[in-house]
């Protein structure tokens, strides 16, 4: 770390992060693991995709995530008839009276996208046009409408939800967009032991009283804390020689070669970077090592490599793909 300064604000995200972990609890059942990379993609400011089947609590966990945080919160229900303008807002007639006389004007009128975290469910289930909508939102932090860019609140992150099991009806993310979500979280059926205990609660008719446990004035300087944490040259070696050996080309592995058309790209690398010193941060770490880049690396890859119609037909998933990629530079 580089002062005293940044020592304290170290500690202080390890603290936030306990009480964030433990106000959740009170709503969330187990997915330790799905929390913590929520965490990650928070604090390194980028957007995640959740995916998983029905019924897993994506919705409730990214809700209840915002509702600990002191952060405006915005919601979109992707549908096969939703409009851009639905997510970015649109330009209204207004009236309005200057001098006494009345006057028309355009006026903006922000839509959704204009929250610090915006929850996009079930993201594949509009057209590609207005999957689109999101993307300068997501790169750039603001819209263009009518000519006119307006920028969006800081700091803004995505919160994207998939349902990968239905198919029928629904459009798969373009490359450029998923190359957009610093991480792709899965969210898996939960133990024996935590199905009991959601059963039970979520029957008892008792609605916990959870607590804003971060203030938008702490959050500042929290997430401007997380690219000064340093990662070792070891860990910086594995992270980019993974990503480089995702890529069908002379040092990939054979299975990479025969089943992948195109591997990730520098975005690629700095996202798993990014989420490595997240990760040492939200576990009260100095400095990342290579711990934190093979626990980041899966969930900071997978959703970038495009397989080809043979891994398809041989069920060759891309996270095998990214640890034959991790493994081999092991």
């Amino acid at each position: 770390m580089h002062s005293g300064g940044d020592a304290l604000l170290l500690e202080q995200l390890k603290e936030a992060c306990e009480r964030l972990r433990g106000e959740m609890a009170k709503v969330v059942i187990g997915q330790e693991s799905v929390i913590e990379e929520l965490l990650i993609s928070l604090f390194a400011q980028g957007h995640a995709l959740l995916v998983g089947v029905p019924g897993l609590a994506k919705t409730l966990l990214v809700s209840t995530f915002a509702h600990c945080l002191d952060l405006s919160f915005g919601r979109v229900q992707f549908t096969p008839d939703l409009l851009p303008a639905d997510i970015t807002g649109t330009d209204v007639l207004a009236e309005v009276e200057v001098e006494g006389r009345l006057r028309h004007e355009t006026r903006f009128l922000p839509g959704p996208v204009f929250s610090n975290l915006l929850l996009a469910d079930e993201i594949n289930r509009t057209p590609p046009k207005t999957q689109a909508a999101l993307l300068q939102a997501m790169q750039e932090g603001s819209v263009t409408v009518g000519g006119q860019t307006h920028r969006l609140p800081a700091p803004f992150q995505v919160l994207a939800t998939q349902n990968p099991i239905e198919q029928e009806g629904t459009y798969p993310l373009p490359e450029a967009q998923l190359d957009r979500f610093l991480l792709e979280i899965r969210v898996t059926y939960p133990s024996e032991a935590e199905e009991l205990e959601i059963a039970r609660r979520t029957t008892s008719g008792i609605v916990p009283n959870l607590e804003r446990v971060v203030s938008r004035a702490e959050l500042g300087p929290l997430l401007n804390l997380i690219p000064r944490i340093p990662i070792t040259e070891g860990a910086l070696e594995l992270a980019v020689g993974t990503v480089r050996r995702t890529r069908p080309e002379e040092g990939a592995s054979s299975l990479v070669q025969k089943y992948v058309r195109f591997g990730a790209g520098p975005r690629g690398s700095r996202a798993v970077v990014l989420a490595a010193k997240a990760r040492a941060g939200i576990l009260g770490r100095p400095v990342a090592d290579l711990e934190d880049v093979r626990a980041t690396l899966v969930p900071a890859l997978r959703h970038r490599l495009v397989r080809n119609f043979r891994a398809e037909a041989d069920g060759i998933e891309p996270q095998k793909l990214v640890e034959i990629a991790r493994d081999r530079g092991a």
